[in-house]
């Protein structure tokens, strides 16, 4: 494999301090759902469906605010935002441990619309700090990095919330993520380019004019495929439960991580630009056959293994294609959409899945949701190829159908 793409995009200068930021400030935020779920079970003596509103609270604010959130750091600055949601995120961690259920729902919500915009940020910084021709491995390398905090962040959570308190979780989780925010403050980061920021102040950009249907179908793309990851996930535990082997659910989704990380060093070392739509599709597909290795645990995770090896380029497409298709002067706030549009693809996956689990099996779990995404693909498919017929598309990577030069 050829890691020359990788050792070039190592060489900008601030590239490496950033993504070792964004691994390590990513492990409290992934921890953060399953802190609160223990604490809503064990301290306050509630059932999974409570404790689901407050994530689902949590989750919805962080959907609504990422826009938000990024809108504002193209016109004020990256710095009056760290400040901002780094200070909410301090005063949410440090005094839920003493609200009532009935506050912490919520100030739930009131903390996802302040929450840490990092997974928008940092993809804005990398648009800001690597050349167009090195951001396919930077954002592979992005990928990568969110896998390993998935690897860690909830299993650690869970250790913690079991092994001490669930209360002490919680301070836990907000003093990594408060740590995060400063550590991005003591970074700094740029969010434009240094051409972008030479050229000064810019028209202001209507929605109208750069919220196109190319860049909405990139968003139904990314929302399309962490509905079929969150649906991939719920479904991996009922196929365990039903074949009495759920004690081998981490080892089952770690092996899935693993093959997403072999999936995410490789896209960023090909020499040619994969389509996000294409990838999609794919990981879709792949999908919806994975039930029906049932039986034993290992046959599950070999199941998984190529739309595992899916799951990280798809994410990277997407993200590129989004830096791409966005004008610098409102790129803040389409990410912040990006995010969104992730977030709401795992908010929709995870329940529809169990929705159809618990009215059939878990092979029809996995068959529901990649069904969901290749339909996806399909809606999307022909306007791309109209616009492509049409002679506007332009022949980089942020083309949806792909291009080879």
């Amino acid at each position: 494999m050829n890691l020359t793409p990788y050792r070039a995009t190592l060489a900008v200068p601030g590239l490496r301090s950033l993504l070792l930021v964004a691994v390590l400030a990513r492990i409290p935020h992934t921890a953060a759902g399953i802190a609160l779920t223990f604490y809503v079970l064990l301290e306050l003596d509630r059932g999974y469906g409570a404790a689901g509103l407050v994530g689902a609270a949590l989750t919805v604010g962080a959907a609504l605010g990422a826009p938000l959130l990024g809108r504002l750091i193209d016109r004020r600055g990256l710095t009056l935002v760290l400040l901002l949601t780094t200070a909410g995120e301090a005063l949410f961690w440090a005094s839920a441990p003493q609200l009532p259920y009935a506050l912490l729902l919520p100030a739930a919500f009131l903390a996802g619309l302040l929450a840490l915009p990092l997974s928008s940020v940092i993809r804005q910084c990398i648009a800001a700090l690597v050349p167009s021709e090195h951001r396919r491995p930077a954002y592979a390398l992005d990928s990568m990095s969110v896998e390993l905090s998935f690897m860690v962040g909830p299993a650690l959570g869970v250790a913690l919330a079991t092994a001490i308190a669930p209360q002490v979780t919680l301070w836990a989780v907000g003093g990594g993520i408060v740590a995060a925010g400063l550590a991005l403050l003591a970074l700094n980061p740029p969010v434009r380019t240094a051409e972008e920021q030479t050229a000064g102040p810019s028209r202001r950009i209507p929605r109208r004019e750069w919220l196109t249907p190319r860049l909405f179908a990139v968003l139904a793309v990314s929302a399309a495929c962490t509905l079929v990851l969150g649906g991939t996930d719920v479904a991996v535990v009922a196929a365990l439960r039903d074949d009495g082997e759920v004690g081998w659910t981490g080892a089952v989704l770690a092996l899935w991580a693993a093959a997403s990380l072999v999936g995410g060093f490789a896209y960023g070392a090909v020499s040619r630009p994969v389509s996000p739509l294409a990838l999609m599709a794919a990981l879709a597909v792949c999908t919806v056959p994975i039930g029906l290795a049932g039986g034993h645990w290992w046959l599950l995770a070999l199941a998984l293994i190529p739309a595992g090896l899916l799951c990280a380029p798809t994410l990277a497409a997407t993200a590129d294609a989004v830096s791409r298709l966005a004008p610098a002067p409102v790129r803040g706030e389409a990410m912040g959409l990006h995010a969104s549009a992730i977030t709401v693809g795992v908010a929709i996956g995870a329940p529809l899945a169990g929705a159809v689990i618990d009215r059939t099996t878990p092979a029809w779990g996995f068959a529901a949701i990649g069904l969901i995404g290749a339909v996806v693909a399909l809606v999307v498919l022909p306007a791309e190829l109209r616009h492509r017929r049409r002679g506007t598309a332009p022949a980089k990577t942020d083309d949806l159908v792909g291009s080879h030069h």
